[in-house]
């Protein structure tokens, strides 16, 4: 790691302007290069991505002078102790900013944050073709979500699958670009975790065909050939509900948080799942959907363990 001596001060220097820019998507793609906000997303990106890094910025303790030769200090020791587990990465770069400098750049950084190279970031799907698993036990379960929008949703549904133990987050068709940075902030370090893998719809029906695995819909109405399974019959029997769910291998699509899943890729599912409602919500969002059926799924292998 190296260290830059100087403090930065100047909100509108060149630098500081090109970091501000990578809020927005084209700037992203034009520098491939994207943020990393927080210490939780950043101290996980050190730990499990290094290699993405090329610079931290860290907020300065404005209060406390710097002697000759040496550095200023960060705002606070939980962003201090992640400096100090970034000392071992030879090509990332430190610099010290003040605090209206570091508000130019993100008004979510909490005193650190992180550029890091966008190539490298997302797994191709390729990745998913092999045997490795990421985690020794559990069922071998994919998480998709189809044109997902919102990016405080995608970046929970990451979180929430890389807490189920999913092998990997597919994003299908036209969702929010991963590298927005209210999605990596959403998934608190989860994006630096869990493989994520873009493609399209075709591709994604293609790779699960070619795995052998089981499609399962989230949805609420099914089609007329393809009628809706509650989640709570699947769930029932505990561990002898494993082969109906086929949970040794499967694919759990969730759709699109206003419209749902299109009926054609209804169609292609091998089974269509809807959670129960016992009160008077019509529906659920997406986020506690996919955080109820991803556990359900996951536990069920695991109850026989509990």
């Amino acid at each position: 790691m190296r260290f830059d001596d100087s403090l930065l001060d100047n909100p509108r220097a060149q630098r500081i302007r090109r970091l501000a820019e990578l809020q927005d998507r084209r700037a992203r793609q034009r520098h491939g290069r994207f943020l990393i906000e927080g210490p939780q997303s950043v101290r996980e990106a050190v730990r499990w991505r290094p290699e993405l890094l090329t610079d931290l910025y860290i907020q300065a303790d404005e209060s406390f002078p710097v002697s000759k030769g040496g550095h200023p200090r960060p705002l606070n020791e939980t962003v201090g102790a992640i400096v100090e587990q970034a000392r071992e990465l030879p090509d990332c770069y430190v610099h010290f900013v003040s605090s209206r400098v570091m508000r130019a750049i993100s008004g979510n950084a909490q005193g650190i944050l992180a550029q890091a190279r966008t190539d490298g970031f997302l797994a191709q799907s390729t990745d998913l073709e092999g045997s490795q698993r990421l985690t020794g036990e559990g069922p071998d379960l994919v998480a998709a979500f189809w044109q997902i929008r919102d990016p405080g949703n995608a970046g929970t549904v990451i979180r929430t699958a890389d807490a189920a133990g999913c092998r990997a987050v597919v994003l299908v068709d036209q969702c929010v670009e991963p590298t927005n940075p209210k999605v990596i902030r959403s998934t608190a370090g989860s994006a630096f975790h869990i493989p994520l893998v873009t493609m399209d719809t075709e591709d994604f029906l293609a790779l699960c065909r070619r795995q052998g695995r089981t499609m399962v819909a989230a949805d609420v109405y099914g089609t007329p050939d393809k009628p809706v399974r509650l989640l709570t019959d699947l769930m029932a029997g505990g561990a002898q509900a494993k082969p109906d769910l086929a949970g040794q291998h499967m694919a759990l699509l969730f759709g699109n948080e206003a419209r749902g899943l299109p009926k054609e890729l209804l169609q292609s599912m091998d089974q269509i799942v809807r959670i129960p409602l016992y009160g008077r919500a019509e529906s659920l969002n997406l986020a506690t959907s996919a955080a109820v059926l991803l556990y359900a799924m996951a536990m069920s292998s695991r109850i026989e363990r509990m």
